[in-house]
């Protein structure tokens, strides 16, 4: 499959598995998903560490994580268009290593205001990774090869969600989390390096589509589509209520009376590896039965998981944890290929306006959170995480009555979701 640029009287060939090129790509994707999202979510099991060192409540504490991935909600949007003009490569590079500079400048903050603007810059300049790195998939690997770059890339996101947390915790419990951030951000600095050294130059970019017109116009055609409205208030709801999870769980456990150490708490994000299992098994079952049957059955998974969650027993919480991350993550590889098969041209902005409410979500509801856990607890947050989540199956439902676009708009794969 090749692409012929404007201009250009010669076609570029995309990229195929097994060509040296298809391997320096999938290296620097896995680089990439890793440090982007192991410098976004590193401080959210410090967070109890935040609040005694400078006095804050949970709900303060938390905006550490809020200010970043609001600020991230904004620039996944910006940066598409950007990158218009910028090209794919350099402002990826640029963000990873912006990103790495800013989570070793945060490790030396005098204090919490200080913190936090730190996290809304590296929120704001890391958005052009992620919002870019599919595009550049899109545009430079050929069709049979690019299910194999894109998971690769997923994955590492995954991955570096995890091990950001673990490590973080871990290393915090021996020192303290000033020297867990700054390795964090060493570590950014270094996969920034690898990264833009792997990365082949944009083949099949050329500058001049889109454009803030553009931004504004595909953000209208999507909103008033019958279904991918409702997507993306689905994806506000889950990850507002994933987050908010992983985020004050810490706070009861390192309390009586379960009282568990950093480190072991933080070891509750290894539970991330069933999410990686949950996203292909339910992406192969809607594929076989219809995302309209199998999105609401794995919400109810995450309903379970967060009652569990409620019991004074340590493995009850973990089982609870863990179906609730096997369900999020279920949920979440469905409603998101819905995008993908539901959306229209230009079906790369529907992309990430679904990823800016997830964003968003993931920034307001995880900041509620804190408010409610300071006046009900565990049991309040629970409380308020079982709302949202019913909000979600209700939606879950509704998108079950989705009548489906017809076959010859969005084509006959389209018409079976």
């Amino acid at each position: 499959m090749t692409r012929i640029d404007p201009g250009l009287s010669m076609p570029h060939t995309r990229i195929a598995a097994g060509s040296a090129d298809f391997k320096r790509i999938n290296r620097a994707m896995v680089f990439g998903g890793f440090s982007t999202f192991a410098l976004l979510y590193c401080v959210q099991p410090l967070m109890p560490l935040l609040s005694h060192d400078f006095a804050l409540t949970p709900a303060q504490s938390s905006l550490a994580l809020s200010v970043a991935t609001g600020a991230l909600a904004v620039s996944l949007l910006a940066s598409s268009v950007v990158s218009e003009k910028y090209g794919r490569k350099p402002l990826m590079a640029a963000s990873m290593f912006a990103g790495g500079v800013l989570t070793l400048l945060a490790a030396f903050a005098r204090d919490f205001g200080q913190l936090l603007v730190l996290r809304f810059l590296l929120g704001l300049l890391l958005g052009g990774m992620p919002a870019l790195a599919m595009a550049y998939l899109s545009e430079e690997i050929d069709g049979p090869s690019l299910g194999h770059s894109m998971g690769l890339y997923i994955g590492g996101s995954a991955f570096g969600g995890m091990a950001g947390r673990v490590l973080a915790s871990v290393i915090s419990d021996f020192w303290d989390w000033r020297v867990a951030v700054g390795a964090m951000g060493v570590a950014g600095l270094y996969a920034a390096f690898e990264f833009n050294r792997s990365l082949p130059a944009s083949r099949n970019w050329h500058a001049g589509q889109g454009g803030w017109r553009a931004l504004v116009n595909g953000t209208a055609r999507h909103m008033g589509d019958a279904g991918l409205p409702w997507l993306f208030s689905l994806s506000f709801l889950l990850m507002g209520c994933f987050v908010s999870l992983y985020n004050y769980i810490g706070y009861r456990l390192l309390a009586p009376p379960f009282a568990l150490r950093q480190s072991a708490v933080g070891a509750l994000s290894v539970l991330y590896l069933l999410g990686i299992f949950s996203s292909v098994w339910a992406g192969k079952l809607a594929d076989r039965l219809g995302r309209r049957n199998v999105l609401w059955l794995v919400m109810l998974a995450m309903f379970a998981g967060l009652l569990l969650t409620l019991l004074p027993s340590m493995p009850a919480i973990v089982v609870g944890v863990g179906l609730f991350t096997f369900g999020f993550f279920a949920s979440h590889s469905v409603a998101s290929s819905w995008v993908g098969r539901r959306a229209r041209a230009p079906q790369a902005l529907a992309s990430a306006l679904y990823l800016f409410f997830y964003y968003l979500g993931s920034s307001v509801v995880g900041w509620l959170a804190g408010v409610v856990w300071a006046h009900g607890g565990w049991s309040g947050v629970v409380a308020l995480l079982g709302v949202i989540l019913g909000a979600a199956l209700l939606v879950a439902l509704r998108l079950r009555g989705l009548a489906p676009l017809p076959a010859n708009v969005a084509g006959s794969a389209a018409s079976q979701v």
